[in-house]
């Protein structure tokens, strides 16, 4: 099975496709300029306590206060505790003579808490202090006003602000660094007994006392010197996030990853990869470091894609994604599932449609429907990140055997999801449940246009004269604004006209108009609709001239109006 990694960088986001032998499997869109995404460390402090809920509401900055559960605090809390109020200073004592007069004895904020100077505290120097109860309460660990180094370990959805954790983790490629625990764990990915000794014992003799560490899958066969190179950075990573604590302003960020792109990245890279291409110089450094410094053997697999057809057209990516992302999603022969979100669950409904299959009995066709519906339907919870509980509605099936069949079909095709999931059986209904981790909002790619030319009024201008209004649009940015290079991107349909031919309309309006100008197809966009790029892929706004004209006329009458009442 061939790989490729194809990664396609813009002003505002940049989106990250997996392709087997062609077929989009996973896709991965992040905005450049998100803020509160997973593994993000703040310094926040608790705004109010909810002992109904055994949590807590604490402001990290966001406009929703973020969620913090009793769970969510880690059984080493207390050597935590212990240790922010070293790097804090002490929160002033209630109990205290001066303290009655205080601010927050009168109902009044709290006063924050003294910030030391000095060198930070040492973990590895601390005593590790018994783990907190799993059956208390959030009164008995935690005030208001309270100052905390917090961890986003879900991303606001829908209404919800972010949920957090105070188990800080640091993650690598090959580890996964925790203050305040002592024990190593390893993934139980690896299946070698002997593998797994030599990495404890070599993890065990580098690591340093009171950090806990999880060895990841792709440390396997690892030599000391790698490993330890990782774990010195992540080190670095946690003495560079606390020193920034101290000074912070509450509520900041104090943590987050170097690149987005590198962050991605780091979890879905493979050394089955065979090609990455990224159309973006920048990002084509940071991703080539990375590969170099995780997997030097694949260095050379990083490509610069430097056409002016847009990446994912040209790896039939855009296509995919049109006919994937919709409500009704066909696959082979005719059948289809039908995919609804809603606020509590998912909910998939598997159809034939019309579908036959000569020689063959009804129970024999509806399992063959549901085993292709099986792997259709994996693939879409991974290409859409769907999370939380999932109802699938196969068709009904009498034979138990059947049943089984589709249910062991279902894990085999789900095992290689690396979001933690679980299967049920069928119901008596024909109902299987399942549930799958959910760190991020669903990603829900709207496949329907809206006309461009109408903006779902109903009414468009006739679509006859749309080459004419491309055409003042060229003469004004190349005769009125004097850009000369420049990509005019247009529908498919439409550059299939405006270039067939020898002599071809296109080439006619640059004898005519002059200038350097391409136009090029762009899969993307609605049959009417355009864009323009200049030479340094930044999108040119073009405002039509006759605008221009109205609003000059209408500012020299404002001006004249206040010339004569002058």
């Amino acid at each position: 099975m061939k790989s490729e990694l194809i990664v396609d960088v813009q002003p505002k986001e940049v989106s990250i496709a997996l392709l087997e032998d062609g077929r989009l499997v996973s896709l991965q869109k992040e905005s450049r300029d998100i803020a509160y995404a997973v593994g993000d460390i703040y310094v926040a402090k608790v705004k109010k306590l909810m002992p109904g809920l055994n949590a807590a509401f604490v402001n990290v900055g966001y406009d929703k206060d973020a969620f913090l559960h009793y769970l969510d605090l880690g059984p080493h809390f207390s050597t935590y505790s212990e240790f922010l109020k070293q790097v804090f200073g002490e929160p002033e004592d209630p109990s205290s003579p001066d303290a009655s007069n205080s601010p927050s004895a009168q109902g009044k904020k709290p006063r924050p808490m003294r910030r030391p100077t000095g060198k930070l505290p040492d973990i590895s120097r601390m005593k590790l202090l018994p783990d907190i109860d799993k059956h208390g309460t959030i009164t008995d660990q935690l005030t208001a006003g309270r100052e905390l180094m917090v961890q986003i370990v879900k991303e606001p959805i829908s209404s919800k602000g972010p949920r957090l954790t105070t188990e800080i983790s640091f993650t690598g490629r090959y580890m996964v660094l925790m203050p305040f625990n002592d024990k190593i764990s390893i993934s139980q990915k690896i299946k070698s007994t002997a593998e797994k000794l030599r990495l404890r014992h070599l993890v065990e003799s580098i690591k340093p006392k009171n950090f806990g560490v999880i060895i990841r899958t792709s440390a396997e066969g690892k030599s000391v010197a790698e490993l330890n190179h990782e774990l010195q950075t992540l080190l670095q990573a946690w003495n560079q996030t606390v020193a920034k604590a101290r000074t912070a302003p509450v509520p900041s960020l104090i943590f987050e990853e170097e690149s987005r792109i590198v962050g991605v990245l780091r979890d879905i890279f493979s050394p089955s990869f065979e090609d990455i291409y990224v159309n973006d110089p920048e990002a084509l450094e940071q991703i080539k470091k990375y590969v170099s410094l995780i997997s030097p053997e694949k260095a050379d697999i990083v490509h610069l894609y430097s056409s002016d057809q847009p990446i994912f057209d040209h790896f039939n990516i855009t296509r995919q994604i049109k006919s994937s992302f919709g409500k009704t999603v066909s696959f082979k022969s005719g059948a289809y599932i039908i995919i609804e979100h809603t606020e509590a669950l998912h909910v998939i409904d598997v159809n034939s449609g019309n579908r036959t299959k000569a020689g063959s009995d009804q129970e024999t066709n509806a399992l063959d429907v549901n085993i292709r519906a099986a792997d259709e339907i994996a693939r879409q919870l991974r290409l859409r990140d769907m999370g939380g509980i999932i109802v699938v509605d196969f068709i009904d099936m009498a034979k138990s055997e059947h049943r089984q069949a589709l249910y062991d079909h279902m894990r085999q095709v789900m095992a290689t999801d690396r979001a933690r999931h679980n299967i049920l059986p069928l119901s008596k209904f024909g109902l299987m449940q399942i549930t799958r981790q959910r760190v991020r909002p669903v990603l829900d790619i709207t496949t329907t246009e809206t006309c461009p030319s109408c903006f779902g009024k109903g009414e468009v201008q006739p679509s006859l004269l749309f080459t004419d209004t491309l055409k003042e649009k060229l003469d004004y940015l190349v005769n009125h604004l004097h850009q000369k290079n420049f990509i005019l991107y247009v529908h498919p349909f439409v550059h299939a006209y405006l270039t067939k031919g020898l002599i071809s309309e296109a080439r006619r309006w640059r004898m005519k108009i002059g200038g350097k100008f391409k136009i090029l197809p762009d899969e993307s966009l609605a049959y009417l609709q355009y864009r323009v790029l200049d030479h340094n892929r930044n999108e040119i706004d073009v405002k039509d001239e006759k605008d221009l004209d109205k609003t000059s006329s209408v500012k020299s009458k404002e001006k004249a109006k206040t010339r004569i009442k002058e």
